[in-house]
């Protein structure tokens, strides 16, 4: 019988206590938190789609990409790139410029506009995550905040490797 973890188990020692079960927790957690970014992104005034808006937040965090970068950068076929790229722009989000020293090379680069929009949703997404948040007691709060400052340290010192019968 497999035992969940759940309220009261934090002092208990047992299955709740390994790195595979704290992981399983965490992937629930990610799993509420990306349908909680999701619902935040749909309420914005322009709805896009979840691949459009990794694309902006892409570009807004490495301004200038090429097509090629891009599609590599989100892990997406080029031609499937340049079709998001086309309805972006078509929608004023995204702009696209000639390279200044190689005109064959095309730049993206995030619009007012699509700043406009990535600044609403990433502004509805943190009320979103706010409220969730209140519902918790203040040492809880500040027990997540070290859990999760804990982890990104945890993170850069020792990047996860996926293997085992899962993943080939």
């Amino acid at each position: 019988m497999t035992h969940l973890c759940g309220p009261g188990d934090d002092d208990a020692t047992g299955p709740c206590d390994g790195p595979e079960a704290v992981a399983r927790e965490i992937a629930d957690a990610v799993d509420c938190l990306t349908s909680l970014w999701s619902m935040a992104a749909q309420e914005a005034a322009l709805r896009l789609s979840l691949h459009q808006l990794r694309a902006l937040r892409a570009l807004e965090a490495a301004p200038n990409l090429n097509l090629t970068a891009l599609a590599e950068r989100l892990d997406i076929a080029l031609p499937t790139a340049s079709r998001l790229c086309d309805r972006l722009e078509a929608a004023g989000l995204l702009e696209r410029t000639h390279h200044p020293r190689n005109r064959r090379e095309v730049r993206l680069a995030v619009t007012a506009q699509g700043q406009h929009v990535l600044d609403d949703v990433a502004a509805r997404r943190s009320r979103a995550l706010a409220a969730a948040l209140t519902a918790m007691a203040p040492a809880e709060l500040m027990s997540l905040r070290r859990g999760m400052k804990a982890f990104l340290a945890g993170q850069d010192v020792a990047r996860p490797q996926i293997s085992g019968p899962e993943y080939p």
